[in-house]
């Protein structure tokens, strides 16, 4: 387990930027309260094994007692570089990116199981949106009820969106909490 380098930091904060905009502070100067420490330490990034690993310092410290070699994972696994080098999200960065998102959709009771069967979210089944969406823009979305779905992307601005059919795409699907499930279910 190491530190990013430059080049890794800065595909992890593009990618964490697309989803939360200004609030990626909030993330980087989080406060850990873990460990003996009395005073609180902050939240860093390490990379073990292509794996970007989103843990607190004093957890990183007690970790060194243990060889590379047996360290499975430690931490929140936020996403992964791929053989070519970019970086891909996970679902398991998704109560981080949802706390910290920019850009909010809520859809509809009816188009939930559709969205997280992997579909992309259409005009019909959304429920609200945030304003100032763009396309391209990364989206979290909600359940009605304010729980995280899941991420994707913007396939219209907000105001595309209010004159658009109803079997229109809004977001496309990027990753849901189906996903981890399933992952949990193959364990």
């Amino acid at each position: 387990m190491r530190p990013l380098d430059e080049a890794e930091t800065t595909a992890v904060f593009e990618k964490l930027f697309k989803f939360t905009g200004n609030n990626l502070k909030n993330i980087v100067e989080n406060p850990s309260h873990e460990g003996p420490d009395q005073n609180p330490g902050r939240y860093c990034f390490r990379l073990h094994k292509n794996r970007v690993y989103y843990v607190s310092e004093s957890l990183v410290k007690r970790a060194t007692n243990i060889a590379r070699a047996n360290l499975v994972s430690l931490g929140t696994c936020i996403g992964k570089f791929t053989h070519s080098g970019k970086f891909h999200l996970t679902i398991q960065a998704l109560n981080l990116v949802a706390a910290n998102a920019r850009h909010k959709v809520w859809i509809k009771p009816t188009s939930e199981m559709s969205f997280l069967y992997g579909n992309h979210v259409l005009k019909g089944g959304l429920g609200r949106i945030t304003d100032s969406i763009a396309p391209g823009d990364g989206v979290v979305v909600f359940s009605m009820f304010d729980v995280a779905l899941g991420f994707g992307v913007a396939a219209k601005s907000t105001q595309d969106c209010r004159k658009l059919d109803p079997n229109g795409i809004v977001v496309l699907h990027q990753a849901d909490i189906g996903e981890y499930l399933r992952m949990e279910d193959e364990l």
